[in-house]
């Protein structure tokens, strides 16, 4: 195959001496990257769910919810406005931030409208000596992801590393929205899931 390629690219007209040797050698060139590429040598896409590698926006691959990013207001617009806040620090290329998503993306169903999510990308936050308590770096622990929730009065009520199962947000959501406790009521409604967190936030 290679000399074939070679052929074809010989056919077309050269001047003799350096310069037909020349364009012999970038034919061979030519024919020998064709060929490479053809053999499957180009490169594959190795990011999946369960690893550590980039492949784009988590929250649009693994949560369907790619209008979570980027946040509509930061943290110190939605403090000032006295909204309550969920603000997750993650990165792109971690599997525990990849899981997380579909989590975050469930609580926008059922606090959407009366809270602001604000998902800040560890890598944004500015490296500095202090931060002021507007600043997610004031309460960023270097590690993702990382849940901070805030009430309407700009109260930190909750603060954890790792992956957060809905139900323990949701938990303190209600207590922010002075809402009966899960066992009293019914489920609120969950946003629509993609076939990627199926898996990962079962229906109860």
């Amino acid at each position: 195959m290679l000399r074939w390629l070679t052929a074809q690219f010989s056919h077309c007209s050269m001047p003799q001496g350096a310069d037909h040797r020349l364009g012999q050698a970038m034919a061979m060139a030519c024919a020998a990257l064709v060929l490479w590429l053809g053999l499957g040598g180009q490169p594959t896409a190795l990011a999946g769910l369960t690893d550590d590698n980039y492949d784009g926006n988590i929250f649009a691959l693994y949560a369907g919810n790619g209008s979570l990013v980027p946040p509509r207001v930061s943290l110190e617009q939605s403090l000032k406005y006295g909204k309550p806040s969920i603000v997750v620090i993650y990165v792109d290329d971690s599997s525990d931030c990849k899981k997380f998503a579909s989590v975050i993306s469930q609580l926008q169903a059922p606090y959407g409208r009366v809270a602001n999510f604000i998902p800040i990308m560890a890598d944004s936050i500015p490296v500095k000596a202090s931060y002021e308590p507007s600043e997610p770096g004031y309460y960023f622990n270097n590690a993702v992801p990382q849940t901070l929730i805030f009430n309407a009065q700009g109260d930190l009520v909750f603060n954890e590393t790792g992956t957060v199962s809905y139900e323990a947000i949701d938990d303190v959501m209600r207590e922010v929205f002075d809402l009966l406790p899960r066992t009293e009521s019914e489920e609120l409604r969950r946003r629509p899931i993609n076939e990627v967190n199926t898996e990962l936030v079962p229906e109860q």
